[in-house]
């Protein structure tokens, strides 16, 4: 059975909280085109209108964000952290406390 958009308890991916009042504001850029091999290490449901990834590439990892929009997603990357540190930021945004 598929999962519905309505249930998120159906859904295998996790869902982002929703940010803290004191959240750390995360500085978001277009992607960087010169990026070779891309590893997804997590992403978040894509049953929100905002989908989350941690990336990794030669040895750092970014989070992709991708609104989902008509007719075309708007894209937008955050800074490279060592991958550790990237981990770190990663769990704060999931928990609503970086957005």
């Amino acid at each position: 059975m598929a999962a519905s958009a309505l249930d998120p308890d159906e859904c295998l991916s996790p869902h982002w909280e929703i940010r803290q009042k004191d959240h750390v504001k995360l500085v978001w850029h277009k992607p960087f085109e010169g990026v070779g091999r891309v590893r997804a290490l997590a992403w978040t449901c894509d049953c929100r209108a905002v989908v989350y990834e941690l990336l990794q590439s030669g040895g750092q990892a970014f989070i992709r964000k991708t609104t989902q929009a008509e007719p075309t997603p708007e894209v937008e990357e955050s800074h490279r952290w060592p991958i550790e540190e990237a981990r770190r930021v990663w769990h704060a945004l999931l928990l609503g406390e970086m957005r």
